[in-house]
């Protein structure tokens, strides 16, 4: 009997190496935006952040593509400011702590990077409205070290359409997918290097991509529209197209995008508080995501009620897996961009929970590292070596 317990007891201790042994790349996180609206200290550990840097460490992170965000308020003139803004947050980061962590602008680099075991930082600007219709500002943003840029965030561009406005505008959008400019950008995106995002892109946009993009297309941060239908999720032709090409998507973990039900409950939350909400609104100067961050925190014990389960989670990335290959699934979680994530996963030190449940359902541990960083790797290396 002793000798099985041992046995049980060494096999335990195996596992968990083996889910250590993982190194984890996700590639969208929007802790920038947030930490150059609070000026949080991200070398330290920060309750109200999902990464920094001793959470990074602790979660096994071989690298984050951080997100350079802004809404499409700022417009012309404004959004190709802030996107700079936030890149000298994060080369600020990176220069307070050069032994830690490292900007990674191509595949040699990261690969340099995770052989010196330091945490590689890249840059994903998410949203082409700020490069502003302009040329210029996308080589000036690649410069800078741009690995990504997705086409749209949910406000369409004058060269590209959302899913937003793809959907709810219809026909009385002034076009659909690419327009010329819009090819031109992503003509040049393949010449620098930069991988073309479609998370966020309507269905038009998506096609169009695939049409001119003569390198492998990434979806930063979807996930599967069959599990869950909404907009923003990628149906299964429009998976199926993505692998054809050689691209990856990266399962986003954010609850509306897991759980067909999670935007109703919402919406009945949001109604039930509404008073509360319009009072921190204007507490908060007419910024109406700090004042539902803080109606979040606010009523903890209803908002934890609206989490799905973590194994929805793991439904999206097994169901894409099915449908597409292991080879083109990845992570890119949308942390410290969204108000609600499953059940158990609160931060990046929970990656591990992913790589548990996947052994769980068979998976090997290099079918997992495929899916926690290698296929990054290799999408990554396709564009830019």
């Amino acid at each position: 009997m002793r000798s099985y317990l041992c046995l049980a007891i060494l096999c335990a201790a195996l596992s968990a190496r083996a889910q250590r042994d993982i190194r984890w790349i996700d590639t969208h996180n929007d802790v920038l935006s947030k930490q150059v609206r609070t000026g949080e200290d991200l070398t330290r550990k920060q309750p109200d952040v999902q990464l920094d840097l001793v959470k990074a460490a602790e979660g096994h992170m071989a690298a984050q593509v951080f997100s350079i965000w802004c809404g499409e308020e700022y417009g012309a003139g404004r959004a190709f400011k802030r996107a700079n803004q936030e890149i000298d947050s994060l080369e600020s980061l990176i220069q307070r702590n050069p032994g830690k962590m490292v900007l990674v602008r191509n595949a040699h680099e990261l690969e340099q990077a995770i052989k010196d075991k330091k945490f590689a930082a890249l840059i994903g600007v998410e949203g082409g409205h700020m490069i502003e219709n302009r040329m210029d500002y996308l080589d000036s943003l690649a410069q800078r070290g741009m690995v990504y840029m997705t086409l749209t965030w949910n406000n369409s561009t004058p060269w590209a359409t959302s899913a937003r406005d793809e959907v709810l505008k219809g026909d009385s959008v002034g076009h659909k997918g690419l327009t010329e400019k819009g090819r031109q950008i992503v003509a040049r995106m393949n010449e620098l290097g930069i991988m073309v995002d479609v998370s966020h892109t309507g269905d038009q946009t998506f096609y169009d991509v695939l049409k001119v993009s003569t390198k492998p297309v990434i979806a930063s941060h979807s996930s599967a529209y069959a599990l869950d239908p909404f907009r923003r999720n990628l149906k299964d032709a429009q998976l199926k197209a993505l692998a054809a090409q050689g691209g990856v998507v990266f399962v986003n973990f954010y609850s509306g995008f897991l759980d067909s039900a999670y935007n109703g409950h919402q919406a009945d939350f949001l109604a039930a508080h509404k008073n509360e909400l319009d009072s921190l609104t204007r507490l908060m100067g007419g910024d109406v995501d700090e004042a539902t961050e803080r109606l979040y925190a606010a009523h903890p014990k209803e908002v934890e009620a609206l989490r799905p389960p973590l194994d929805l989670l793991i439904r999206h990335i097994d169901y894409i897996v099915k449908l597409i290959g292991v080879d083109h699934v990845g992570i890119g979680a949308d942390f410290d961009g969204a108000e609600s994530y499953p059940k158990g996963m609160d931060d990046v030190r929970d990656y591990k929970k992913i790589a548990k449940a996947l052994k769980k359902l068979g998976y090997s541990k290099t079918d997992i590292a495929k899916i926690a960083n290698g296929n990054f790797r290799r999408v990554f290396a396709a564009n830019r070596p």
